[in-house]
């Protein structure tokens, strides 16, 4: 577990995974900027049984308070720049809408990229969010992230294009 002053990531427990599930369509859960379309019925049930969600290829930790209520869930895959040698680790955070704004997700942020950079030899970790989304580019500054720019028309959700701002922390940040 991974603990900090008003969060804790650790790894998903079976018993997340129905909690998970009745969230999983839920666009009131999953927000303006997290709906990218329906999701399979116990999607997430294979890729526990092989390795928990956590593996070098993608992680997914719960976010909670210390005494274990479930807050949201922070994900991280690799973006390749070049070789194999040039990755880094894109992250991404859900939070239940009554946790939203309350400071835990720049924490969980910080902390997932601190753990990153403790696990993988890597130099960089980075973020993108909706250029429209002022909250999660806050949270992503408080983390410690630095904008880098704008990605134009990068990501498709909700039958458009939207522009993404990248946000990135590098090692020793």
């Amino acid at each position: 577990m991974i603990r900090g002053e008003k969060v804790c990531l650790r790894p998903l427990r079976r018993s997340d995974l129905d909690f998970l599930h009745t969230y999983a369509n839920d666009p009131e859960f999953e927000g303006e900027y997290n709906n990218f379309g329906l999701k399979r019925d116990r999607h997430l049930l294979a890729a526990f049984e092989e390795d928990g969600l956590l593996n070098a290829r993608f992680g997914n930790l719960v976010v909670t308070t210390s005494d274990d209520q479930f807050l949201g869930t922070v994900s991280y895959h690799p973006q390749r720049y070049g070789p194999e040698a040039s990755t880094a680790y894109n992250i991404g955070i859900s939070l239940a809408p009554e946790q939203r704004g309350k400071g835990y997700g720049s924490e969980a942020q910080k902390l997932l990229a601190d753990y990153l950079f403790k696990t993988y030899p890597i130099m960089r970790v980075e973020a993108t969010t909706d250029i429209t989304n002022i909250a999660e580019q806050r949270t992503l500054e408080k983390a410690g992230f630095t904008r880098e720019g704008v990605l134009r028309k990068a990501q498709w959700r909700s039958g458009d294009w939207h522009d993404m701002v990248l946000y990135s922390k590098i090692r020793g940040e």
